[in-house]
């Protein structure tokens, strides 16, 4: 018995329960041991995270995905799972610590303090993978992997060490994204471009040999810079080689204001002659692209900045090398003074000396740190790298050859741009919790790389046993007693970046390095479903590492999605106070209806604009579809066992039959093709059309009339035609479906668990014989022979019933145009009509008068005056309206529709051909005047329609 009212939060609870108590979502099922395996690894989201209206729409398709193929007979595996989160898991702890007045992470120590983190994992580390399976994904939740399990964390080290043997991971000095707060390098997509309102410092650099005045240009030459306090680090002066202006000096020298130290002006493409003054410090040290012009030219690297964004000076070997005595002095002074400080203590000095040209606004995007908050500092710091280049070569044959391809294409230009262009990969970070690198030091800091501290300090002592270092006696108690080796081999302290453990996501969940059956069945996967943001940090990546390891690119496809915006296009943000809370839609509206609107909006290459309205919209979709249901068994339809809906007599049913079988096809061929809003868009307009709208209303005479084969076929169909529509809408609203799968019959299994309906008229037991046959085409010869034959169609039901449905259509669309009321019964003529046409309205009279709102159907040679024609099918159908509305007052308010809309295009068109509206309004808000445009375009077109058919009547 179904219940009046459909309420999701009833309904969602109880089927995640019928679900895990039945094992639905489990891979390797007994019953698909001989299917074909279907393969997904989730993207882990962070051990830290809340749900988010991006993971929303990434797991909806995920999960579309995975309920269709298991429909369709797969061995499904959706491989869960969280990330350890280096950075955002440290911080959340040691800000719990910090709360409850508890010692800090450098007191309590490291063990001590993963400890803690190993506890809050415990107890705080599922939300996220809750709020998964609110949503209704459907992973396999009994294989869920954390990055930091034991067996990921055995992968980990085997990878790190392969590659260092290999010379694909080395250590190396380069700068990083250094935060000063954190005291760690990171990635980035950790650092975050804000704009500041700040100062572009013009300054005096003197020339060598040349008695310096600051009235006099050819004594100096000016540099412009944003970042001063770097200027100390300084070690060029870069000059374009085609600067008409400055070229000449490229090769001379300059002093460097304050410290004293003469640097060279080197020709460099680097330098912009239309940009700034035409010539540009360069402090390899800290600016990346000062660090690429330092090593084109053999500069020196002199770093004046501390871990903590601190100058350092007086014990700096590298700015003291050469400095002349009278610059110690500024040296001393300005010794542990914090950046900005510097700043402007360096600036006043300058200008104290002259060296200060002028100061201009400037408004530049500075980088800062999106966990601290900080301003980031390119630094320069010894780290460990993999080689990026190298290792990218395969990942970009693999989709140069078509082994994996992306969805939509154009994301290959963008994956090839990066990957063309690929520097090192910083891998290691300055942080505590994360696989820390297994890399151990002697006393003279030689490296010992191996996958276990046993192996590592074996291979130290046998060395240093070698060198007689020690002997063999000292080496036999250090290898027996660590705390005799305490301080003469030790650790690398640094972990991972979490994205080199991610890289191995798609293999080492399954067992990986050891041979495990999963790693055979399931690997390589078949699609990857993620953002266009971490192409580079995770795909590009999981490619290298899959390839080298695997010998096989890890997914055939890779589907990009869109972003997902504001109602106005805007992106979400908790500054803009914008962000739209799935949870919240969940409670208000139901999962189903949320995870509907996703797909539905989720066109290739196309940002979602989403709105509660959209999700309110998509519920009562959901509400429309159980109140079928509800009328289906109100009226007794039930489905007999071994039902044909090929084999029905009835025109009206033999129809439905027909368009179920075209939406199946277009719903398949779309979730095959990654066009979910089109597979979306299909199985509403069959739902809400077709079904409801026109089958359910042109089948109430037949199932209220008497009883007789008529009435029994058609409530037969009914019932097929709706479970036809549970099992295609089920992949998109699985909570619905599944109960109304329940509640509607006895079943002999759960509709996550039901054939996908590959072609109309077979029965279950049919459709679980093809989808076995799918792996064995011994199984089921036969049926699968039936299913190279085409689709159902009947042509001569789809005529009768289209025409019916198109009439109806027409007639309305007339009707509201002229806003004829409900209440007025008009004629309707058909002129011309042919032999076929007249017994169809014979055959239908009543049901058109009835949903049209017709006094009566007529036939004529041609359209009587003052009569509106519509053209239904090549032939015409006129409503005669004189005497039934003012078609004079009825002309005058179409002809001031238009006028508005006219009004409303212009008014955008003014604002679009505004160079300055377009130059500062925020991209949202242009687009959403293309949009009101467009509606106004719409809306005009419309109106122009509807004046021209009262123009012909007249």
């Amino acid at each position: 018995m179904i219940e009046k009212t459909y309420q999701p939060a009833d309904i969602e609870g109880r089927m995640s329960r019928l679900w895990d108590d039945a094992e639905a979502f489990k891979a390797g099922r007994p019953d698909r041991s001989g299917a074909q395996p279907f393969t997904i690894v989730i993207p882990p989201p962070n051990v830290t995270g809340s749900l988010h209206m991006g993971h929303a729409l990434n797991n909806t398709l995920q999960d579309v995905l995975c309920r269709f193929e298991r429909m369709r007979g797969r061995d499904v595996l959706w491989q869960p799972g969280t990330d350890h989160a280096g950075i955002a898991t440290q911080m959340v702890v040691e800000r719990q610590l910090m709360e409850r007045q508890e010692p800090g992470r450098r007191d309590m120590g490291r063990a001590k303090f993963l400890e803690r983190v190993w506890q809050w994992k415990a107890e705080s580390g599922g939300v996220i993978v809750n709020q998964l399976k609110r949503l209704g994904a459907s992973c396999d939740w009994s294989r869920e992997r954390f990055t930091m399990d034991e067996g990921l964390s055995r992968a980990v080290a085997k990878v790190f060490v392969e590659l260092h043997r290999d010379g694909l991971i080395y250590k190396d000095k380069r700068l990083v994204n250094w935060d000063p707060k954190l005291l760690t390098a990171i990635s980035d997509l950790e650092v975050q471009q804000i704009e500041v309102k700040g100062s572009l410092w013009h300054l005096r650099y003197p020339l060598e040999g040349k008695s310096f005045n600051p009235d006099d240009p050819s004594t100096f030459i000016v540099v412009a810079t944003t970042r001063p306090e770097t200027m100390l680090g300084d070690t060029a002066v870069a000059v374009h080689p085609e600067n008409e202006k400055l070229g000449h000096l490229i090769g001379s020298k300059v002093v460097l204001p304050l410290v004293g130290r003469v640097i060279p002006i080197v020709g460099d493409d680097y330098a912009d002659p239309e940009k700034g003054t035409g010539a540009v410090k360069i402090t390899p040290a800290h600016d990346f692209n000062d660090f690429e012009v330092g090593k084109r030219h053999g500069l020196p690297q002199i770093g004046v900045l501390d871990r903590e964004g601190r100058l350092t000076l007086t014990a700096n070997e590298d700015y003291l090398r050469g400095l002349p005595e009278g610059a110690l002095m500024l040296a001393e002074e300005l010794d542990g003074m914090d950046r900005f400080a510097a700043r402007k203590a360096i600036v006043a000095r300058l200008e104290d000396f002259g060296f200060l040209d002028k100061i201009e606004p400037h408004a530049h995007m500075v980088p800062h740190g999106d966990r601290s908050g900080v301003v980031i500092e390119p630094y320069l710091t010894d780290q460990w790298y993999v080689d990026a280049k190298t290792m990218a070569q395969p990942a970009m044959a693999a989709v140069r050859s078509g082994a994996t391809n992306f969805v939509p294409k154009n994301w290959e230009k963008t994956y090839f741009e990066w990957m063309e262009n690929i520097q090192p990969w910083c891998i290691s970070r300055q942080l505590w919790w994360g696989h820390q690198i297994p890399a151990w030091y002697g006393p003279d800091d030689k490296v010992f790389v191996a996958e276990t501290e046993d192996e590592a300090v074996g291979n130290a002592l046998g060395y240093y046993v070698e060198q007689g270092v020690i002997t063999a006696e000292q080496g036999d108690a250090m290898a027996r007693d660590p705390a005799k080796r305490e301080g003469f081999i030790t650790r690398d302290e640094d972990v991972l970046d979490t994205w080199f453990s991610s890289a191995l996501w798609p293999f080492s969940t399954l067992g990986w390095p050891d041979e495990t059956p999963e790693v055979k069945r399931y690997y390589p996967t078949n699609v990857l479903v993620t953002g266009f943001d971490i192409i580079f940090f995770w795909v590009a990546r999981m490619m290298m590492m899959g390839l080298h390891f695997m010998k096989e690119a890890p997914f055939s496809t890779v589907y990009i999605h869109a972003l997902v915006r504001d109602e106005k296009g805007a992106k979400m943000s908790k500054s803009k106070g914008n962000v739209i809370d799935p949870l919240h839609l969940i409670d208000e509206y139901g999962a189903d209806a949320l995870r509907f609107t996703l797909a539905a909006m989720a066109a290739q290459g196309r940002d979602i604009k989403l709105s509660p309205q959209r999700v309110e919209g998509y519920r009562n979709f959901a509400t429309k579809l159980w109140n079928a249901c509800r009328f289906a068994e109100m009226n007794e339809c039930v489905l007999p066992a071994g039902f044909d809906a090929t084999a029905a007599k009835e025109t009206l049913n033999r129809w439905i039959v027909h368009e179920t079988a075209h939406t199946t096809r277009e719903v398949t061929e779309a979730i095959e093709a990654y066009r979910f809003n089109d597979a979306a868009g299909a199985i509403y307009r069959f739902v809400w059309n077709v079904y409801c709208d026109w089958y359910l209303e042109l089948a109430k005479p037949v199932m209220m009339g008497e009883d007789g084969p008529a009435k029994a076929e058609t409530r037969a169909m009914v019932a097929w035609a709706r479970d036809e529509i549970l099992k295609l809408l089920h992949p998109f609203m699985p909570f619905l479906t599944e109960e109304l799968w329940a509640v509607t019959a006895a079943r002999p299994q759960l509709l996550v668990l039901t054939p996908w309906p590959i072609k109309a008229g077979l029965t279950a037991e049919q459709q679980a014989l093809i989808a076995t046959a799918a792996s064995d085409p011994l199984a089921a010869p036969v049926l699968l022979a039936d299913q190279s034959k085409p689709d159902f169609r009947d042509d001569a039901a789809e005529a009768e019933i289209g025409w019916v449905v198109d009439l109806v259509t027409a007639i309305r669309s007339v009707r509201a145009e002229m806003n004829i009321p409900p209440a007025t019964l008009t004629p309707l003529v058909l002129a011309g009509a042919s032999a076929e046409t007249k017994a169809r309205a014979a055959r239908w009279s009543d049901v058109v008068k009835r949903m049209s709102r017709l006094a009566d159907i007529s036939f004529a040679d041609h359209a009587p005056e003052g009569a509106v024609q519509l053209l239904v099918r090549g032939e015409v159908a006129a409503l005669p309206l004189k005497g039934v509305i003012d078609l004079a007052a009825e002309r005058a308010r179409l002809d001031k529709e238009i006028a508005k809309a006219d009004a409303d295009i212009k008014r955008v068109d003014s604002k679009l051909a505004n160079e300055k509206f377009i130059a500062n309004a925020p991209e949202e808000i242009v687009e959403e005047e293309k949009e009101k445009r467009e509606a106004a375009i719409a809306r005009k077109a419309k109106f122009v329609e509807a004046l021209e058919r009262l123009k012909a009547a007249e």
